[in-house]
């Protein structure tokens, strides 16, 4: 992998996706030791290119391909012997995945070093005078680079949320620097987003770490493309089962929509709902319709990698199509994984539900000068 840096160019870019309508705005009031990341009203046409990291994120994340809203079932037997290897989660077949398992010292690195890239970025152009896109794509890849270094430093680890950096967990470890002020992964996420953007979509750009969470999608945000991202991570989410199931007259949703409810769903039922209902595909929608009360009890915290989280001793040959066998050390529980997903996609194609259409740089008459800016 080529070193990763942060490069800075002239844009005037704007995401092309519709701005939402919003309630009164009832969010926690914004924390003042975060005030200086505060929007400008005035922004300028700097940007960020994040052509590396784009390069990056298509050579470790796989797609596992959208839900078919069935559980994975158990593994089959020789999945392991006195110790189970791999993910044995219900949801493991749904989201994307970090190729963690192949990841060397040097990559490892460079997540390091473009993390501090992007860290010195700000001392270069004024980050908060940029386009709202353009800080938000900034503020998201910089989370999303910050969570994958640290898991990759810790790997082989079974769930993020259980580690620690300088004996504080993950999440609230303040080993981001931006502007001289020390920021955790939550901070950037709650103090510094969720404080200023009203637009709920933003809660699906942001890596956990977790199958149960967001999907990390297979190319960097920018701001052009920040709004269409943004929605394919919510259709994915919502439609999935880790984010929405169906248990008697209960829509029983992900604990995700609980946390953010102070920022986005002050009034939890109705505001959920509606939000599910804006994403919702056809299974969903009957879903929606089927459930009378809610409750935010769906989760999974074992890491969204390809082997669980555990470094295999038994390994598998694989076989191309032609029958021949090459000698790549592949870990037998990825190897049923990956033949999982295989056999996945080609029960999808089999029903027909392939295919994905998207619109860009299209200039519609009455479109206001800011369309696309995520608010």
């Amino acid at each position: 992998m080529p070193r990763i840096q942060a490069l800075i160019l002239a844009s005037s870019a704007l995401a092309l996706s519709a701005t939402p309508a919003f309630a009164q705005d009832t969010r926690p009031a914004a924390d003042p030791q975060f005030a200086t990341f505060t929007p400008s009203d005035t922004p300028n046409n700097d940007g960020i290119d994040y052509t590396i990291w784009n390069e990056a994120m298509s050579n470790i994340v796989i797609s596992m391909g959208p839900s078919l809203r069935e559980t994975a079932g158990p593994p089959s037997q020789g999945f392991g012997t006195r110790r189970q290897y791999g993910h044995v989660s219900r949801y493991r077949l749904e989201g994307t995945r970090i190729m963690f398992t192949f990841l060397d010292s040097d990559v490892i690195a460079s997540f390091t070093e473009y993390r501090q890239d992007l860290e010195r970025t700000a001392d270069i152009v004024d980050i908060q005078a940029l386009s709202r896109n353009e800080q938000l794509a900034y503020w998201i890849n910089l989370h999303n680079v910050a969570m994958i270094e640290q898991i990759a430093m810790a790997w082989p680890v079974r769930q993020p949320r259980r580690m620690e950096v300088n004996g504080v967990p993950l999440d609230d470890a303040r080993f981001i620097t931006v502007e001289g002020i020390s920021l955790s992964p939550r901070d950037i996420r709650e103090k510094i987003v969720f404080a200023n953007w009203r637009d709920p979509r933003v809660i699906y750009g942001f890596w956990r770490g977790e199958i149960g969470g967001p999907s990390i999608q297979r190319e960097a945000f920018n701001a052009d493309n920040v709004g269409r991202l943004l929605d394919r991570g919510a259709r994915d989410f919502v439609n999935s089962l880790r984010g929405t199931q169906k248990r008697g007259d209960t829509l029983e949703v992900s604990e995700l929509f609980e946390e953010v409810a102070p920022f986005y769903f002050s009034n939890f039922e109705g505001d959920v709902r509606a939000h599910i209902a804006q994403f919702a595909n056809d299974d969903t929608r009957a879903i929606l319709d089927g459930t009378t009360q809610i409750n935010a009890n769906v989760n999974e915290y074992d890491i969204a990698d390809l082997a669980g989280g555990v470094r295999e001793p038994t390994y598998s040959n694989i076989t191309s199509s032609d029958g021949t066998s090459y000698s790549f050390r592949l870990p037998r529980s990825m190897a049923q994984l990956l033949a999982q997903r295989e056999q996945k996609f080609q029960r999808i194609i089999r029903q027909g539900r392939t295919g994905t259409v998207t619109f860009s740089n299209i200039e519609l008459p009455g479109d206001p000068d800011d369309k696309g800016e995520i608010e």
